[in-house]
């Protein structure tokens, strides 16, 4: 007869057999910590412990980041320098530049500068012209100028009455746009780049007249909050010849797209801090002719109530000092003497104010003061009389 607790022993031992997983070695030849155990198949074997081993700890390995989210964490997003929701490291080394919001009336001007270029536009051009507004940004000046897409046209401008300079940038899809459109090309056909080459004088020319009017356009826009002219100083092809602020000054960016049917570009017009410091107070405005209180309708209302207004003009024919205890011995019935004669000029007042000279006169029953010449206001001193 077999013992029942050996029968159990032996049934145990055969399935703790059976629940190790294939291939693995028993206890007693397990290979040591650290190498690959003896076999056809070690390799294999021992990179299946590994992992075994890892989940077994809690499944702890690493997770690597894709492109996208190293992008998103270094802030390096599509947009360009004039992207204006910045995250991770670059929205830290931008956090000291001053948002363009801050100056609520600059919107206010460029919407206005739209409005004029797509006439004006029209004119330069005898052609169905639409200028939009894409964003305003604020950007360093350094990464924008390492950002402009060569080749391009960088004309600089000065303000005048400001002191200072500012800079307007045409991409190449709008170069040939336009010369094909003032030189008479075809519509329906794209206007054809020739890359590799600089630009040749006659498109260069064409080119500034564009400038010239936009900057008209631009003065014009200004108008409402200051004079200023803007005058073009010169075209520049390199962005390094265009430098008109230092690296790390903070500037306005104005994308504007120029649409002439099936051709046109990219016209951006970039204005330092610097520029707009001058009329910074007139910017801060929320809306264009604000007075910080100042109401016209009102004040044109007071004054027709003023010129209505009844007031009292005393005509003084003399003044005689005296002194107080001379007044209080006046007594009813008593002459005062005057040291003027019926023909002495009187002086007519207003709450002390003297403002006209004039005779005495008697008119009927009343007595009269014709009005001779007017005087210069003073202020009278109160006096006994």
């Amino acid at each position: 007869m077999s013992n029942p607790n050996n029968d159990e022993l032996e049934m145990e031992d055969a399935g703790s057999a059976q629940a190790k997983p294939e291939g693995q070695a028993a206890p007693a030849e397990a290979a040591p910590a650290g190498e690959a155990p003896a076999g056809g198949d070690g390799a294999d074997e021992w990179e299946a412990m590994l992992a075994k081993g890892e989940d077994a700890e809690g499944g702890a390995a690493e997770r690597v980041l894709n492109q996208d989210e190293i992008d998103n964490l270094l802030g390096f997003e599509a947009g360009g320098a004039g992207a204006q929701d910045r995250t991770g490291i670059h929205a830290i080394v931008n956090s000291a530049l001053v948002s363009y919001e801050r100056l609520p009336l600059l919107e206010i001007v460029f919407d206005r500068l739209v409005r004029l270029m797509t006439t004006s536009l029209r004119n330069f051009t005898s052609d169905n012209v639409e200028v939009s507004l894409d964003n305003i940004s604020s950007v360093r000046f350094g990464d924008y100028l390492n950002s402009i897409p060569l080749p391009a046209i960088l004309a600089v401008f000065r303000a005048e009455e400001l002191d200072n300079y500012g800079l307007l940038t045409v991409d190449s899809s709008l170069i040939y746009s336009i010369v094909d459109v003032l030189l008479g090309g075809r519509r329906g056909t794209a206007a054809m780049r020739v890359e590799g080459r600089p630009y040749t004088t006659i498109e260069r020319t064409l080119v500034q007249r564009m400038l010239e009017v936009v900057l008209n356009d631009l003065k014009v826009a200004f108008e409402p909050v200051s004079q200023v002219q803007f005058l073009l100083d010169r075209v520049e092809i390199n962005p390094r010849f265009a430098a008109i602020a230092r690296p790390a000054n903070a500037a306005v960016l104005v994308k504007l797209r120029v649409d002439m049917e099936d051709r046109g570009g990219r016209l951006e017009l970039l204005l330092p801090y610097a520029t707009l410091e001058p009329i910074r107070e007139f910017l801060l405005q929320m809306f264009m002719g604000e007075k910080f209180g100042r109401d016209t309708i009102w004040e044109g209302h007071l004054a027709t109530e003023l010129w209505r207004t009844n007031v009292d003009i005393e005509a003084v024919l003399d003044e005689l000092p005296m002194t107080l205890s001379e007044v209080m011995n006046l007594e009813v019935g008593q002459t005062v003497l005057l040291n003027v004669g019926p023909d002495a000029r009187i002086e007519l007042r207003c709450g002390g104010v003297g403002l006209l000279n004039g005779r005495m006169g008697r008119v009927g029953h009343q007595v009269s003061v014709r009005v001779e010449n007017t005087i210069k206001s003073r202020r009278i001193p109160a006096q006994v009389q």
